[in-house]
């Protein structure tokens, strides 16, 4: 088991924080919500991942340094923002629509679409759906293409914010 694995499953079983790839990136699930209720925290630098943000939540991000926003949501999903794209732009981060609309969406090719998207963002940057779910089942597939066994990569998923999607993905990293 490589130096990264190890340091993962710690950092997973400690509290969420984790390295999903050969990188030294690290993934933190947030509450959005708990993390505005204490004014003074900012979000932490990398990869964060959580459920649907409100607009004081983007500023708070915004504020932080972070550059980008991945919003996994399906075009069609109602957000309670009127237009993310456009407070995420007057904020100045990049929006990213990514799309995962449905299980057929939880696959190996898509989170290899995600890496590369990752890949090109410099800076930190915040990926959500509307509970972290879908952002977590890709999370694990991701660290699956990245090398991580099947159980290292539902140790990511979980710590990214998979709940629901468990079994799905369990069963596509069966196949892998």
């Amino acid at each position: 088991m490589s130096r990264l694995v190890v340091i993962f499953c710690i950092l997973a079983l400690a509290g969420g924080v984790a390295p999903a790839s050969e990188t030294t990136e690290t993934i933190t699930k947030i509450d959005t919500a708990q993390m505005l209720k204490d004014p003074g925290v900012l979000p932490a630098s990398g990869i964060v991942t959580s459920g649907q943000p409100d607009e004081a939540a983007f500023r708070k991000f915004a504020g932080a340094g972070y550059t980008t926003v991945i919003d996994m949501r399906a075009a069609d999903e109602d957000r309670g923002l009127k237009d993310e794209q456009r407070l995420i732009e007057a904020l100045g981060m990049t929006y990213v629509l990514f799309p995962i609309a449905g299980k057929e969406d939880i696959s190996f090719e898509k989170a290899a679409a995600l890496d590369k998207i990752l890949d090109g963002i410099d800076g930190p940057v915040l990926v959500h759906c509307a509970s972290g779910n879908r952002v977590g089942a890709l999370f694990a597939l991701r660290a699956k293409n990245n090398g991580a066994t099947s159980a290292d990569a539902m140790l990511v998923g979980k710590a990214a914010g998979m709940t629901r999607l468990t079994k799905l993905v369990q069963e596509r990293l069966d196949i892998k």
